[in-house]
Parts: C-alpha cells; sequence; structure tokens
C-alpha cells in the first residue's frame, strides 16, 4: 500500500507514519512543521513534503497516487482562540484534502477527530451523544466531521472514517510543548525534582489512551471500517492521583501532589469514553491500561534528553 500521513511531523502523525512503514508500506509525509519535529521521523524511509495543508497548490503535484490517508494534521493546542485561523488550519485544509482525495480515487481516508466533541457531556461518552464544543479546537473538529458525512453521503462507495481520540500520550508528543499530555507534563516536573502540581484534590479523571493503540486503531479503520465516526479510549478511568502513582513508581520517586484550587469554570472533571462500538465494529480495543503505558514510555530515561 501506498499511504500519505498528513502532519507526519507531530506526535500521532509520526508514529503512524514510522508503524505503515516497519510493516512495509510505502509513505509520503506531509507536514508543515507548526508543532512537528524532525526529530520524530529520524529512523523515516519515505518521502517527505514540508507543505501547507490549506494551501492545495503547495502540495496536490507532489504526492503522487495513494490508495490511503490517514489525516493527523491539525492544530490541537485548546488554547489557541484565533478562531479563523483554526478553522482553516482544520477544517478549510480538510476540505482540500477530501477533494484531492476525490480526485485521485483514494479510496480510504482516516482522519483524526476528538474527544472534545462531546465536551462536559455525560460519561461514558458514547458516538450517538449530541455534541457540545466548549472551544474552537473542538468545534473545528465537529466541523470536520459534518464535512466528511457531507463527503460521504455524495461518494458513499468511499469510506471516510473518523476516530476520536481521547486522552492521548506517548513518545514523540515533547514536541507539541505545552500543549503535551498532562502525563508528559507531570513527568518533566518529577523528572527536575519538583511535586507534581495539580487541581485539588486531584480527583478529577482522564481516559488516557496510549499512541501505540491510537496507531493499531488507525490502521484496523483503515483496513475494514465502516463509514462514521468511533472513540478511541479505553473506557477506563485514570484519576491525577493515580497517574503521580504510576509515575512515582516508573520514575523511582516518591514526590507528593501539590494540589492547588482551579480558576476554570470550564475544566472538564471527568473525560471517559465508551469503546464499544470501534470493538463491535472493526475490532479495536486497547491493549495498554495508563499505567502499563506511563511504564512502557518513560522507563526508557532516554525519552527526556533533550527535554
Amino acid at each position: 500500500m501506498r499511504a500519505l500521513v498528513t502532519g507526519a511531523a507531530g506526535f500521532i502523525g509520526s508514529n503512524i507514519a514510522l508503524e505503515l512503514a516497519r510493516a512495509g508500506h510505502e509513505v509520503v509525509g506531509l507536514d508543515d512543521f507548526t508543532s512537528g519535529h524532525f526529530s520524530n521521523l529520524r529512523d523515516f524511509p519515505g518521502d517527505f513534503i514540508a507543505a501547507d495543508l490549506a494551501d492545495p497548490d503547495s502540495w496536490e503535484d507532489r504526492v503522487g497516487p495513494v490508495e490511503a490517508i490517514f489525516h493527523e494534521a491539525a492544530i490541537t493546542d485548546t488554547t489557541v482562540v484565533d478562531q479563523a485561523r483554526m478553522l482553516r488550519a482544520n477544517v478549510e485544509a480538510f476540505r482540500a484534502l477530501l477533494r484531492w482525495a476525490l480526485r485521485q480515487g483514494v479510496e480510504r481516508v482516516v482522519y483524526a477527530s476528538s474527544a472534545g466533541v462531546y465536551g462536559d457531556g455525560s460519561v461514558p461518552m458514547r458516538e450517538n451523544a449530541a455534541p457540545r464544543p466548549l472551544n474552537v479546537y473542538a468545534f473545528s473538529k465537529r466541523v470536520m466531521e459534518k464535512v466528511a458525512a457531507e463527503f460521504n453521503r455524495a461518494e458513499p462507495k468511499r469510506r471516510i472514517v473518523g476516530l476520536r481520540y481521547f486522552n492521548v500520550f506517548g513518545p514523540g508528543e515533547r514536541f507539541k510543548a505545552k500543549a503535551a499530555s498532562m502525563i508528559w507534563q507531570l513527568a518533566l516536573q518529577m523528572r527536575q525534582g519538583r511535586r507534581p502540581r495539580v487541581f485539588e484534590r486531584g480527583q478529577q479523571y482522564r481516559d488516557f489512551v496510549y499512541v501505540k493503540d491510537v496507531v493499531a486503531a488507525n490502521l484496523l479503520a483503515a483496513e475494514k471500517a465502516p463509514s462514521g465516526v468511533y472513540n478511541v479510549c479505553t473506557g477506563a478511568k485514570t484519576d491525577f492521583n493515580g497517574v503521580i502513582a504510576a509515575l512515582n513508581e516508573v520514575l523511582g520517586t516518591t514526590l507528593a501532589p501539590e494540589y492547588f484550587k482551579n480558576p476554570y469554570s470550564f475544566f472538564q472533571n471527568e473525560t471517559l469514553g465508551d469503546p464499544a462500538l470501534a470493538r463491535q465494529t472493526f475490532g479495536f480495543q486497547a491493549r495498554y491500561s495508563a499505567r502499563d503505558g506511563i511504564r512502557d514510555y518513560l522507563g526508557a530515561r532516554e525519552v527526556f534528553a533533550g527535554a
């Protein structure tokens, strides 16, 4: 298979590109390096295009024929408040990509959506719940899902699959800086000998999903998922105190949390996905618990090199 991976120098995109290449597929990576970094692709053997996806003239004639697209390029920093910038980078770039895929006859497109579309909805969060985006990032992902559905109605033989990622963590995320996972942020504090700071009393929880499971979900979705949107999650809750306990275990530290008041009225205290639809429809089931993922991720000390 020859595949295009957008956002290929970023966190999840680089992991997908590397795994595809390891499996013997020909991969073309595309990224504008807004938040990606070449270091994520040191072992990548494929072609690479440095271009802005929202500017089709900069990449359309350079990609060549592909059988599948894994679309990871996006602004993922939820603190970005420039609405026009967010919608251009996330929605209009996706629209351009789908138009190109239609002209090229690409039959499989797997794209990154987000659990952010659920907002402060009730848990466990299921795909048939009404969307409640709380920020422009989540709104952009909701609009992307609508764009995908419209394209699929016009071209029902093409498969366009959206994956609603929950709280992803793992190798390659450090270049996201402040937008990296809470697991990475807390690990950095603790590596520096500082007490990990969390909102009081650390009982807020997340559905943390390891990036290796996210990659597996993408490959399975490309292989056999029908068009639609699916949660990519573990279905298990891990509170912040539990994250700190796992980090202490892996890092060999004994640092107690430092609690402080939450200043944000819009903060989500609970995030938990229902994995049933993805499991029943195309066989995805997370292999790593949050604790197992932390051990696999941070057990090797070189992961902190340069951080």
